[in-house]
């Protein structure tokens, strides 16, 4: 071999080697993806959904009306629990005045506040079963999904539709058992994500005590063989990020390192 091949090969080799420890050099981070608590509001019975006040992406404060739900049956049921009422209120009266002539019986009267005091009581719930055919927003947030519109037959207890508050969201990560003791709940990460600020950060607020063999979502093949322990931190700044967005975590024992190259 010539003198310039060989001075060609060795200065390969060395520019070979210097790229591989740029690349050894810069750590990836801990893979990870973000995700959320929705809050789910339904109505207590079935019914049909006659309004929607919002839509998909709307941001809503506490309070605000969200459905509605067709409240015939509610209305009927209260009607006659107020008609029921009056009589029993006529009964009691009617009781009350006796026994102060001296011509009714103390049993009449107790009976007429028991009836009177049942009335009540079913035209109380009637009123609160129709108060609740209005859904509003218990929490301020990010409508998130709808599921019924309107003209659908929503079952009871099932969602109309679900609100992520900001303060909801969290990035969920795991952590290679050898890592684990030099993390702590408290502890702030840095977060970077594709076309990100890069100043986001979260904070741990769950560390699990139960080591897990493979993550649910495995972005690293050499991940595979370590135990591994779910984490999770809330973003300092919610809004920018999206639930299902893939992240890296870089903890305080894992610093990025830009590629020299």
């Amino acid at each position: 071999m010539s003198s310039s091949r060989t001075i060609g090969f060795l200065t390969a080799l060395a520019l070979a080697a210097v790229l591989a420890g740029c690349k050894e050099r810069k750590d990836p981070g801990i893979q990870g993806w973000v995700e959320a608590d929705m809050i789910f509001v339904s109505p207590d019975e079935s019914g049909r959904v006659t309004k929607l006040n919002v839509r998909e992406g709307d941001e809503v404060k506490p309070g605000a009306a969200l459905y509605s739900v067709d409240d015939e049956l509610q209305q009927a049921d209260l009607n006659q629990n107020k008609a029921t009422l009056a009589n029993a209120q006529q009964t009691y009266d009617r009781a009350a005045s006796l026994s102060k002539t001296g011509s009714g019986t103390q049993a009449n009267l107790d009976s007429a506040v028991s009836a009177l005091r049942v009335a009540e009581a079913r035209v109380n719930t009637s009123q609160t079963r129709l108060a609740r055919r209005s859904g509003f927003a218990p929490v301020g947030g990010t409508i998130q999904q709808i599921y019924f519109r309107e003209g659908e037959m929503v079952p009871a207890q099932r969602p109309v539709l679900s609100i992520m508050p900001p303060g909801n969201m969290k990035l969920r990560f795991f952590v290679p058992e050898a890592e684990l003791p030099r993390l702590a709940i408290g502890d702030e990460v840095k977060v970077t994500c594709d076309n990100c600020a890069a100043d986001l950060t979260a904070k741990i607020y769950f560390i699990a005590t139960t080591a897990e063999y493979t993550p649910p979502v495995i972005y690293s093949l050499d991940e595979r063989s370590k135990l591994v322990y779910l984490i999770q931190a809330r973003p300092s700044r919610p809004d920018s990020l999206r639930v299902g967005q893939p992240i890296s975590v870089f903890t305080h024992a894992r610093t990025p390192v830009a590629d020299k190259r």
